[in-house]
């Protein structure tokens, strides 16, 4: 069995593929290829797995991605194995896993990989599984066959421009902004009042036309033990501790309570 029908087999993946390590680098700024280098000496190739996350739109606050278990620790989890495995087929070799917080752009090498096409939102879209999927890479100095991108394209209809609140501009990100540490500007506490969500945001994904029959994942660590949303009543009184150990293994725990707590208030301030 090759590499990427290995990965394949693995629990929760849907799709893998190969992206030269540089195709990516004339996309990559100079800190981002510095961060790279120092992941590893001399990266040539990076394995690209899809993990569906979709699984039942039940109402809620909290963004679709972020319901179930943290997908940082299930990609951790799913690509361990993969990489003693290949540890073992090639010593000489070395094998990294990152998911997110890297200096890759993932969803460009996704698409390089020939797993989908980037949306005017800038997310993944896969055939069967839309936009609802994370990616998890192996970062390796083995050099592999890069895959062949994918033929399709994104419609470019403009239908997530037209949901978003702030047109897509990724630096006013509703997302991005629902997580955001401190304060909020007056601008911001008007969007995140107006907003159906006190963390991530779905919109973009929602009115896709490519996500209409987005199919839903098997992977029972996003479809079992769901939090599809929270209350303040769920967060009074706890500290940043005691908030990680009431809802361990969740993608909303990493910025501890407080944007959650202050989300919730600027919510309620206009119920009442």
């Amino acid at each position: 069995m090759n590499i990427l029908a290995s990965l394949c087999a693995l629990r929760g993946i849907c799709a893998a593929g190969v992206c030269a390590c540089e195709t990516l680098f004339p996309c990559m700024t100079d800190s981002q290829r510095l961060g790279l280098t120092r992941l590893m000496d001399a990266p040539r190739s990076v394995l690209v797995c899809l993990f569906p996350y979709l699984a039942e739109k039940t109402p809620g606050n909290l963004s679709l991605y972020a319901r179930g278990r943290d997908y940082h620790a299930v990609i951790a989890d799913a690509l361990a194995p993969a990489i003693d495995a290949l540890a073992d087929r090639y010593p000489q070799n070395h094998f990294r896993i990152l998911a997110d917080d890297s200096p890759l752009p993932e969803v460009y090498a996704a698409a390089c990989a020939g797993l989908g096409v980037i949306g005017q939102n800038g997310l993944l879209i896969h055939p069967e599984y839309g936009s609802y999927v994370f990616i998890g890479t192996i970062l390796t100095d083995l050099l592999l066959e890069p895959t062949a991108a994918a033929p399709a394209a994104c419609l470019s209809c403009g239908a997530c421009a037209r949901a978003c609140p702030v047109g897509l501009d990724k630096s006013r990100c509703l997302s991005a902004l629902t997580q955001k540490g401190g304060a909020l500007s007056p601008e911001e506490e008007t969007l995140v009042r107006a907003h159906l969500l006190v963390w991530g945001c779905d919109l973009c994904q929602t009115v896709c036309p490519m996500n209409t029959h987005a199919k839903e994942t098997e992977n029972p660590a996003f479809r079992e033990h769901l939090i599809p949303s929270l209350s303040s009543a769920d967060l009074d009184g706890l500290t940043r501790r005691q908030f990680n150990e009431k809802y361990p293994d969740r993608a909303f725990t990493w910025r501890g309570p407080a944007p959650l707590r202050r989300n919730l208030h600027i919510k309620e301030e206009s119920d009442t």
